[in-house]
């Protein structure tokens, strides 16, 4: 059946609002404030809400962030749905808030009870991914308020010593369950702080006037990884240098990250670490596409905007640099051309302007059957050059596309309502986390111009199988 007009934008549509959510966290970006990130992002969740429900519902099972994808819940539960659709929202919003982090999803649920949302739906979400948790107890010490709001919010039921640590923790002398205890002794036993998680523990420890350094020393093997990251990446002011991050396990983006936060002198110090590290993290990202991708070529993006803003420090950039070790990784052979010329990607910095179109020149001389461009689409050296490149490329010299172009955005627009695009003929998808360039990759195809709605929706239905481990 061909597709009608209001396929096709609604094809757009969909398209355009999962870049958003993908990209868009609602802070202040290099071009633009967080009051118009924030507001742009709003009006999309509400025009998708209103005018395709269904496929707003089912994006919870693409590679959206968190903080989009709590709002995508919020709104699915503020504005309840028909009887046909209630039970496939369930099932994605169960999956979605299982791979939430903690607190976000109690974060969610205070947000619900301001806004007084406590219908048997809603409560029936909150029970059953309480009763999910595999550990209440530390959750219960460590999100005490949170847990204790969404309990109140959902009238649930709790049974042992939960209601009295929650509601009166302290009328009892003992408890039997040992965080619960552990919690107890600390406020007047120092050496029990130690057994509590570090954001706890944190608090005992200035009331008990324990050393910043000592504290730090002993309450590591407590902490989790990005406990430490956010430690390590704050070591001069926090003091905390000696505490150690393990690299080994560390996602590559934010490997990436932490590699752009230190300085040049310290990267050059510790080269071969850093290296091994993030080739390691990207051979992992792979997977078993590791070597699969053929000739890959990569123009990326380390101009002055990719500084990114007080709030998303640096993000453009590290995103571009595990874009690069991940396309290392995929290709059989790689040749990579960054904005500014440099050739030593562990001592990059945000510097300089954005000739695109010269470097887009320059990765097509090397014959390569992907090119793909990490950028926040701003071309400006001279301005305009990348798109008519792009255009004179796909229009007359490779009309068959025998090359495979994507440019990966890592910012939002927010005038635009998507991430900005380079030219009309090259697929564009926003990128968050270089984990999911293979995927994003695919999303970008549908976004081409050569699919449409239908072709969409069976790529949600194919995503949401996967997702929540059941048929399309």
């Amino acid at each position: 059946m061909p597709e009608t007009q209001a396929d096709l934008v609604a094809c757009e549509d969909v398209l355009m609002f999962v870049n958003a959510a993908i990209t868009s966290t609602g802070q202040r970006e290099f071009r633009q404030d967080e009051g118009e990130q924030a507001l742009s992002l709003e009006f999309l969740h509400e025009y998708m809400l209103q005018g395709y429900r269904d496929l707003y519902a089912a994006a919870l099972a693409l590679d959206v962030n968190d903080h989009n994808a709590a709002m995508i819940i919020r709104n699915l539960l503020v504005h309840p749905p028909g009887p046909e659709r209630r039970h496939a929202e369930g099932r994605l919003i169960a999956a979605r808030l299982q791979a939430l982090p903690q607190h976000r999803v109690l974060r969610l649920f205070r947000d619900l009870r301001r806004a007084r949302v406590n219908n048997r739906r809603t409560r029936a979400i909150m029970r059953d991914w309480m009763a999910a948790r595999p550990d209440p107890g530390f959750d219960a010490v460590k999100y005490r308020a949170g847990v204790k709001g969404a309990i109140r919010h959902a009238h649930l039921r709790v049974k042992g010593e939960m209601g009295p640590f929650l509601f009166d923790p302290h009328r009892r002398a003992s408890y039997r369950t040992p965080m619960f205890e552990t919690w107890r002794r600390a406020h007047y036993e120092q050496a029990a702080l130690y057994d509590l998680p570090y954001t706890v523990a944190e608090g005992f420890a200035a009331k008990h006037g324990v050393p910043r350094e000592v504290f730090l020393e002993r309450i590591e093997p407590r902490m989790t990884r990005l406990e430490r990251l956010r430690l390590q990446e704050n070591a001069h002011a926090d003091k905390a240098g000696n505490v150690r991050t393990d690299l080994s396990g560390m996602p590559l983006t934010r490997l990436a990250t932490y590699v752009l936060a230190l300085p040049l002198d310290d990267r050059v110090k510790r080269r071969e670490e850093l290296t091994t590290a993030l080739r390691t993290a990207a051979r992992k990202a792979a997977g078993p596409l590791a070597g699969r991708w053929g000739r890959v070529a990569a123009v990326l993006d380390d101009s002055f905007s990719a500084t990114g803003s007080g709030q998303k420090r640096r993000r453009p950039l590290a995103v571009a640099l595990a874009c690069h070790y991940l396309l290392q990784a995929l290709a059989e052979r790689y040749t990579a051309f960054w904005t500014s010329g440099r050739t030593d990607e562990l001592l990059l910095y945000p510097y300089g302007p954005t000739p695109l179109g010269e470097r887009i020149l320059d990765a097509l001389d090397t014959g390569p059957e992907r090119l793909v461009i990490v950028s926040d689409g701003w071309d400006n050296a001279p301005p305009g050059l990348a798109a008519e490149v792009l255009r004179v490329w796909r229009t007359r010299l490779d009309p068959d596309r025998k090359v495979a172009i994507t440019h990966l955005n890592p910012v939002y627009d927010a005038g635009d309502f998507d991430v900005r695009r380079l030219a009309p003929t090259v697929p564009t998808a926003g990128v968050r986390d270089a984990e999911d360039l293979p995927t994003l990759t695919e999303l970008a195809a549908l976004a081409e111009g050569r699919t449409g709605l239908a072709d969409v929706r069976a790529y949600l239905d194919e995503r949401i199988a996967r997702f929540t481990g059941g048929a399309p």
